[in-house]
């Protein structure tokens, strides 16, 4: 696993733009994992912004019930048995994305993305050779943005 340093960039950085924007297109269905219950909290603000922008967000957070108006989830296990999962966006420290992303690709997401400043080689190239897309170390939030700007949505 590799954490991100100033020294050693990560390898995925950067997803090829045609994942971002398949991503961002065809994932209705996002399960979060790390939601937070605290408006000031990055997740909480990403999670409000996709769901204002029309899509379904699924919490998974084992110590909520509700989150934003959605049933919260203890884990994406839980949430798969009641959702289609297209898109597994993920608020948690790098080391400890590997147990998500193995998860995510046992209930049969279409993707993965590891939020900005959260990355973690080993467990993206893991996904990329279960064929799912994956990003890391960027934002959806920003990069729906920066796509609505270009006029892509």
């Amino acid at each position: 696993m590799t954490l991100m340093t100033n020294r050693t960039p990560p390898l995925f950085e950067d997803a090829p733009e045609q994942d971002v924007a398949d991503i961002l297109t065809h994932g209705t269905q996002i399960a979060i994992v790390g939601l937070s219950l605290k408006p000031h909290r990055a997740s909480f603000g990403v999670a409000q912004y996709l769901q204002a922008h029309g899509y379904r967000i699924i919490p998974i957070n084992p110590n909520a019930f509700e989150v934003l108006g959605e049933k919260a989830y203890t884990s994406l296990t839980e949430a798969a048995a009641e959702h289609r999962i297209d898109l597994v966006d993920v608020f948690r420290r790098s080391e400890e994305t590997t147990p998500v992303i193995d998860e995510a690709i046992a209930v049969g997401a279409r993707a993965v993305w590891l939020q900005l400043g959260i990355t973690n080689d080993e467990a993206i190239a893991r996904a990329r050779a279960a064929g799912l897309l994956a990003v890391q170390n960027r934002c959806t939030k920003i990069e729906h943005m920066a796509y609505m700007s270009q006029g892509r949505f």
